[in-house]
This record gives C-alpha cells, structure tokens and sequence, in this order.
C-alpha cells in the first residue's frame, strides 16, 4: 500500500495516511452515509471482550473447516481469541444511523500495484479469510451487532485468486450462520473496485471540502492542473486514451448502472447538478424544469425541480439544497425532495440526457 506522510509539528511525530484507506474513508462518509467513520480502529485493552464462548468457538471451528477442505492453517500460533483480537485492526469503520436502527461497515483495504500478493496464493487466500473473520469477531466481540457489513477490498486482485476467495466467502457465511450471525461478507475487486467504490467517489469529489480526506484532496489539486497534464500525456503517449476523465466516467453508459450503490439525493446533488451546470440543457427544458407537471411528469417528485433565484430574494425555499445551480448565467435552486421511488425516472433523464 502507498502511504502519504505528513509530521505533525507540535508532537514531533509522524503519522501515516494509506490512500486506499483515506478512499473508503470518504465512500463511507459520502456514499454509504456514515455518520462515525474511523480507519485504523484497534480495541482498547480496557475493553471488556463479550461472547469469548462463541468467538473460540468460531475460531475453532472455522480453523477446522478451512484447515481440512483447503489446507490453509488460518491462525498459526495464535493460541487464542485474546492474542488474536489484541493485534486486529480494522482499517476503517463506520456506522449509518438510520431511524431507529444502525448499521456497521468494517472494511480492509488493501493496494498492491503488480495485485493482491500476501506470498504464495494459499497465504494470501489464507489471510485475506482470517482478517475477515477476524473481523467479525471484533464487530461482535465488542459492538455485539449480529448484523454488518463486512468488506474486504482490492483494486487488482488476480482472477484465480478472486475465484477461490470468493469460495471462501461462501464457507466463511456458512460458519456465521451457525452461530446466529448473519453478517453481509462481501470481497470487492478489480473492476468492482472501480464501479462500487471509486466511481461514486469521484462522482461527488467536486462538493466534498474537508481537509482531511486526503484522497479527495490530492484528486482535487490534480484537478486545478488537469488540462495541462493531459495536453502533455497526448503529446508524449501515442494514444490519446491514457487516463479517463471524470466526465468520461459520466457519460459512460455501464457506469450509469453502478449509480445505484449512490443514495438518489446524492446523485441528485452531484450527477444531476454537473449535466445542469455544463449548460447542456437547453434553456426552453430549463423553463419546463422550473414548472410542477414537468417535474412530476419526468422525475416523480412533488415540486418543480428548479426555482430561479432571482424570483425567491434570495431566499432558500423550503423542500430545496441550500446550494445555488448556476445554468446559462442564471442562478437556481434545486429541489431536495427525492426518493427511491423516483430513482427510474431520474435514471431515465439522466440517460437521455447524458
């Protein structure tokens, strides 16, 4: 994993950023809306471990299943759940609040340039399992939930690699499902990895302004140089298709589909507003927009989609983002008020109008 060092300076010390982990930092944060998000979360010694019956019992057992019907020896001279737990880590965690119930993500993140390489392909396969179920012994060790998310992710992993992991993943569930655990263990790679978690992240990059997502923030001071890098890329590669542009992701048709791991008011905030914005639309659509039976007609949503500001002093209305649209030098606000039932027909607007 490549890392980006920075010192604080009053500490004296040295603390250490791992771009994939400041990545799913942001996909938590922006795209699965967590609330809490922290990466490299370690338990505290002061913690009191609950169900220690059930976890060495998960341990044993899953050491049993994969040690017989694949070989691989998953905790080695680990000799029991608590030396085990004391060195997990988790590189980030988030939690979604949502009414009255809460939902955990806890998610390894791993970048290797040549692809997914531990060793051998058995020690590989082998440790991605144990920092899964590892994984969930922690969630459920110290957060008590039978229910998350848990994802273990790569952007290159190599294709025979994926196969068996992914069987993996099948036993791994099996096991769980035995003691009442009904945990969602996803492995997300390759171009997933593109699809599911960096596209959307670009997607809403342009409207993110903490400093601390490093990620973000490097992409965003590339962005402030990007033309010039790519007229030099065109006159030093022979082909002009070197680097995708974010406006490419956009305007391709197969990502418009991954749009749906995207909450609608995201989309709407970022995919909707950027086609607006680039003055694409022509202006007797824009007058359409800003009338009731259009907007209901072609996005399902209850009020007009646009209202020009000039026309409201200023004031935000009800039901619409604080943010201004600014469309053929005229400024607008855009109505807030969307849900997943109008997700076909913003999908619809959005394909025609790509």
């Amino acid at each position: 994993m490549k890392v980006i060092k920075f010192i604080s300076k009053g500490a004296g010390c040295i603390m250490k950023i791992e771009v994939g982990e400041s990545l799913i930092l942001s996909w938590l944060k922006h795209i699965k809306m967590c609330k809490l998000v922290q990466m490299n979360w370690k338990a505290s010694n002061g913690w009191e471990l609950q169900h220690s019956n059930v976890l060495e019992q998960l341990m044993y057992q899953s050491h049993r299943l994969f040690q017989t019907k694949y070989g691989y020896d998953l905790y080695k001279k680990n000799s029991g759940i608590g030396q085990m737990l004391k060195q997990a880590e988790i590189d980030v965690v988030g939690i979604n609040f949502s009414g009255n119930e809460n939902h955990i993500y806890a998610v390894d993140v791993a970048f290797h340039e040549f692809g997914l390489n531990y060793g051998s392909k058995d020690e590989t396969i082998a440790r991605v399992v144990k920092k899964i179920i590892r994984t969930v012994m922690c969630i459920y060790g110290y957060f008590h939930y039978k229910t998350a998310t848990i994802i273990f992710t790569a952007p290159k992993v190599n294709p025979a690699v994926l196969t068996d992991l992914n069987k993996c993943m099948n036993d791994i569930q099996n096991v769980l499902h035995g003691f009442d655990l009904h945990y969602n263990i996803q492995i997300i790679a390759n171009d997933e990895f593109n699809k599911k978690i960096l596209t959307p992240v670009l997607e809403v990059m342009d409207y993110v302004s903490d400093t601390s997502e490093l990620f973000i923030r490097s992409l965003q001071m590339y962005n402030l140089f990007s033309d010039k890098v790519q007229r030099k890329l065109k006159t030093h590669t022979p082909s002009s298709n070197v680097n995708t542009t974010k406006e490419q992701i956009l305007t391709d048709d197969n990502n418009f589909d991954e749009l749906k791991d995207m909450k609608i008011g995201i989309i709407a905030k970022t995919v909707l507003r950027k086609i607006l914005e680039d003055g694409k639309i022509s202006p007797e659509e824009i007058e359409l927009m800003q009338s009731k039976n259009y907007s209901k007609k072609n996005f399902d949503i209850q009020y007009p989609l646009l209202q020009k500001v000039s026309l409201t002093n200023e004031i935000r209305p009800e039901r619409y983002y604080s943010f201004k649209v600014r469309i053929h030098e005229e400024e607008y606000f855009l109505c807030s008020q969307w849900y997943e039932s109008d997700r076909p027909f913003l999908m619809k607007w959005l394909i025609l109008h790509k």
